[in-house]
């Protein structure tokens, strides 16, 4: 084995472990226990939470729906969960549980079977009465999976809404934060269906931050975002005036209060609702670390809220690595970081936010280090980088010359936003298959300074 086979093999596990981290099936089982058929849930904050409820609904929303729905049955008795479930999940992920209905939908942008599982969701909602528990599992690509628009706006207005926005860099903050104000059940519009019932969300969280109110578009708890705020995010990013009339008439309603506001903290029904985060960015970054630092001389977080464009950021991390690689001691070193970046799509190619950084960190350490020996990976927790079947890239000083090689030019291919053919040229796309989880994305740099 050469000693750069040897540091992609330690990037790659590295990266695993902090996928087997993000896994969600025993957090899930952990948050949850039953002794003489009552429930008692974990919060957050240490605390619990338990009631007679006479009965359990359980609705299970995006790309991990599958994994944490099955904890779930492992843990409830028929006597409490009686058959009422709800899977809605991307193609890749469908499963088929017991006393669950599974709905396949389209991600990351909305399509018709997502309407159609909307609709069975709220439906669900309604059936909820007082004294019961409407319990929602939700994990990363629940916005797009059950589009619900509001009633003055038809499926193809969201879907040109979110490509606008993705396409022009949203991050997932600015696309919430729009997307809530145009549907009936994102911005604490579910828990408002469920009402009476209490409500309780288990939460695998692909936000940096974990902000509940945007992870999902919090269909589950207060929004704090008003529809000012969603056409300051369209303004900001250059799309309002390509929004439909039909979107533009909405926001402009909503904004002089035509429209009603999504449910704010002040909402009665929310004091019957209550969260906890089963797993998110940081709990698999944490892990990263602890395989790095048991097989490494020298590891270091880099951050663990890394944002912004992608090839913005990969020259960033080239040269905080070059900066560590020359003041260390001779010794094999790693940077880790996690985060979630935008790309601002200009060309015609395929690719993702990972596959961005992991060619633009490539160009980069070409120019700024020609002669030293390292690997940098760059992937998507969920096993997806975008609309492939990549996870993200696995590059090293050779990759740009294995693409020159095969007659593609990486600085050409990556402004034509064309990374994946570019990796898969050159060998290093991050094949992963769905992984039945989603915390964001991480990135591992490995690099030795002998």
């Amino acid at each position: 084995m050469t000693a750069i086979e040897e540091l992609r093999q330690r990037a790659r596990s590295i990266f695993e472990a902090g996928l087997r981290a993000a896994l969600p099936d025993d957090a899930v089982r952990h948050s949850l226990e039953t002794t003489n058929g009552r429930l008692r849930i974990s919060l957050s904050d240490g605390t619990f939470r338990s009631d007679d409820w006479s009965r359990i609904y359980v609705i299970s929303i995006g790309k991990a729906a599958g994994t944490m729905a099955r904890a779930v049955a492992d843990v409830l008795p028929d006597t409490l969960f009686p058959g009422s479930g709800i899977i809605v999940t991307n193609d890749e992920n469908v499963v088929e549980i017991p006393r669950f209905r599974t709905y396949a939908s389209g991600h990351p942008l909305p399509d018709a079977r997502g309407v159609e599982a909307a609709n069975a969701v709220a439906e669900c909602a309604r059936e909820a009465r007082a004294g019961e528990l409407f319990l929602v599992l939700i994990s990363g690509g629940a916005s797009a999976l059950v589009p619900s628009p509001s009633e003055e706006l038809e499926l193809s207005d969201k879907i040109n809404t979110t490509s606008l926005l993705m396409a022009a860099g949203g991050d997932i903050y600015e696309l919430n934060t729009v997307r809530k104000h145009l549907s009936r059940l994102k911005g604490g519009g579910l828990a408002r269906l469920a009402a009476p019932a209490d409500v309780h969300a288990l939460v695998l969280s692909d936000v940096i931050g974990d902000d509940l109110s945007t992870i999902a578009s919090g269909p589950t708890v207060p929004d704090p975002k008003t529809f000012d705020d969603a056409i300051a995010a369209t303004q900001k990013l250059g799309v309002h005036d390509r929004l439909s009339p039909r979107v533009r008439a909405h926001l402009k309603r909503g904004a002089r209060g035509e429209i009603a506001e999504t449910p704010k903290p002040d909402a009665d029904f929310f004091e019957r609702s209550s969260t906890t985060i089963v797993g998110g960015n940081r709990m698999s970054l944490d892990a990263s670390l602890e395989a790095a630092t048991s097989i490494l001389d020298r590891v270091r977080i880099l951050g663990d809220r890394i944002c912004g464009e992608a090839r913005v950021e990969a020259r960033a991390f080239a040269e905080a690595a070059l900066e560590e690689l020359r003041n260390g001691e001779p010794d094999t070193i790693s940077l880790l970081a996690g985060g979630e970046t935008t790309v601002r799509v200009t060309g015609t190619g395929v690719g993702g936010r990972n596959q961005e950084f992991a060619v633009a960190f490539a160009l980069a350490m070409e120019e700024l280090a020609p002669n030293t020996e390292w690997v940098f990976l760059s992937g998507g927790t969920d096993g997806r980088d975008g609309p492939n079947d990549a996870a993200g890239g696995l590059v090293d000083p050779g990759s740009l010359a294995r693409m020159r090689a095969a007659s593609v030019d990486p600085r050409e291919f990556l402004d034509n936003n064309d990374t994946y053919r570019a990796l898969q040229a050159s060998g290093d796309l991050l094949m992963t298959g769905s992984t039945g989880t989603n915390v964001a994305d991480l990135q591992v740099f490995v690099g030795s300074t002998r």
